[in-house]
């Protein structure tokens, strides 16, 4: 398996911390060297493993934000 690059280039929030550290995390992140996305998953605390997750485009990050205003 190739090996994951990843840049966080920005974290806009920290949604929760599980009692053993690990943050589910919005952020902005650029893989593999490609444009930075907007990405919701759980981080280890030394942002060395995470669990899966859900990467987003900002037309797609509006159309959630947009979903979420009706409820």
């Amino acid at each position: 398996m190739a090996e994951l690059k990843f840049e966080i280039m920005e974290t806009i929030a920290v949604l929760s911390e599980s009692p053993k550290g690990w943050t589910k995390e919005l952020n902005l992140i650029s893989w593999n060297g490609r444009d930075p996305k907007y990405d919701i998953r759980d981080w280890s605390p030394d942002k060395e493993k995470m669990g899966k997750g859900v990467t987003l485009t900002e037309e797609e990050l509006t159309s959630l934000k947009k979903a979420l205003e009706i409820r």
